[in-house]
């Protein structure tokens, strides 16, 4: 990678893998994300040979439009031991990479603007002693000395502070590691759709892609938002849907944080351009189409408790996952939504950026309304329990599903990929990776949503 891009990756930047289809392998993996791109990496490393398809770039979609985070702050129970292997190897791949990943580790805070916010931080920290994660609770004072805020700054009640956890720059640090994983022997190939999985007496032999054939006894399906419509053309449903979100990257300021922190408001992180990329909280935009109608019994309980966050947007965008025209069947001849819609690249919110500036400027003063080089938005794969699906597919042996990362999938993405990779070789997985398990929207047990830290 000759330069650092100042933007996410698009349909119109440079094809940059396009390696020849080989005639079979063990393992294809679906999607450039940073699910997929490390999943292939540490198959390459326990020896199979992998091929990894992406319909439009690596890194095009959520795997370059999220905040940057590598946190175990707040994170789930059952995620929380994946997450501190993924902190780790995050470290590891970095200097991999040559340290081009951007990842620094300086530190998460989770503000709080209440005492009654602050108590409810406080019933994390049994969750962080249980697994020995290094997370303090501040009170005022301590944030003070943290947070620089300037003359007239707001000053919070207190916050939640994990020292060791950590920042990388998206847009650089995952098209980095698919540099790293193509060097050991990865093959990858952008713009290349797979269209159809091929089975044979309940067996994956192989995926039709837009360009051939390739003979696989094994396929993992790290799509992010498109995983759902991949896997319904083939008879598999999971309760995913596609949540919208707006982030903004500003000019250089000074330096209020090393890291990264929000409190119920504002999101902000500090990037290696001496900017912040900062983001609105409060709503998000859920698209709706058929999938939300569909799904509707298994969302309900977790909409009902967000329902005053939720924007409803009644028509997703032509050519979009769950758009109402989108064709759900074709034939592996056919030409796929998947090709129509190379990367899903949403105009951002205007009215959120312009919301983060204000709130931005409302608690540092001193820097003012900062300025905006530019803001973008992006599709997140969501789950109503707001965990991942990573699991073997019941009756299609060989298929492995690792989707549904909820926002999440940025930091802890090297942890999955390892655990991914072991499931594929039939190795231990280092993890109890049940809490993930595909059968859960089915087996009749209470669906239990993750934190909302």
């Amino acid at each position: 990678m000759s330069s650092s891009p100042a933007a996410p990756i698009t349909a119109a930047s440079p094809i940059r893998f396009s390696d020849p289809l080989p005639a079979e392998v063990d393992v294809v993996v679906i999607g450039g994300g940073v699910i997929g791109v490390t999943t292939a990496l540490y198959l390459n490393r326990l020896g199979l040979k992998v091929f990894l398809c992406e319909k439009g770039r690596i890194a095009g979609e959520q795997s370059s439009r999220n905040w940057g985070w590598i946190r175990q702050l707040g994170r789930d129970e059952a995620e929380l031991p994946v997450m501190m292997e993924a902190s780790q190897l995050w470290q590891q791949l970095d200097a991999d990479t040559g340290n081009r990943t951007g990842f620094r580790r300086s530190g998460i805070l989770y503000l709080s603007s209440t005492e009654k916010d602050l108590a409810k931080q406080a019933g994390w920290l049994e969750i962080a002693r249980r697994h020995q994660v290094d997370v303090t609770q501040l009170d005022s004072a301590a944030v003070a000395g943290l947070v620089d805020s300037g003359a007239g700054g707001k000053r919070w009640a207190g916050g939640l502070w994990s020292p060791s956890d950590a920042r990388a720059e998206p847009w650089q640090a995952v098209p980095a590691l698919a540099d790293l994983a193509h060097s050991e022997g990865v093959s990858i190939r952008e713009a290349c759709a797979v269209r159809t999985f091929e089975t044979a007496a309940g067996q994956i032999s192989g995926v039709h892609t837009e360009h051939g054939f390739i003979t696989a006894s094994q396929v993992v399906v790290a799509g992010g938002a498109w995983s759902s419509l991949l896997l319904r053309r083939h008879g598999v449903s999971i309760p995913q849907l596609i949540v919208g979100s707006s982030v903004a990257r500003t000019a250089a300021l000074p330096q209020i944080l090393a890291g990264n922190a929000h409190d119920e408001q504002l999101a902000f992180r500090r990037r290696e351009d001496g900017g912040y990329t900062i983001s609105a909280l409060g709503s998000h935009d859920l698209l709706i189409g058929p999938d939300a109608f569909r799904h509707l019994g298994t969302w309900l309980p977790v909409a009902m408790k967000s329902l005053g966050a939720t924007r409803f947007r009644l028509a997703s965008p032509k050519h979009y996952p769950d758009a109402w025209s989108t064709a759900r069947r074709w034939r592996a001849d056919e030409e796929t939504p998947f090709e129509r819609c190379r990367v899903l690249d949403p105009a951002p919110d205007r009215r959120r950026t312009e919301m983060a500036q204000q709130r931005f400027a409302a608690r540092f003063p001193a820097c003012g309304k900062p300025e905006i080089l530019n803001a973008w938005s992006g599709m997140i794969d969501a789950m109503p329990d707001v965990v991942p699906v990573v699991d073997r597919v019941p009756g299609v042996d060989g298929l492995i599903v690792a989707t549904g990362m909820s926002g999440h999938g940025f930091g802890i993405g090297p942890g999955f990929g390892r655990a991914i990779a072991n499931l594929a070789a039939g190795r231990p997985t280092g993890h109890d990776l049940s809490r993930f398990r595909f059968s859960r929207f089915s087996d009749g047990r209470r669906l239990v949503p993750g934190p909302s830290l």
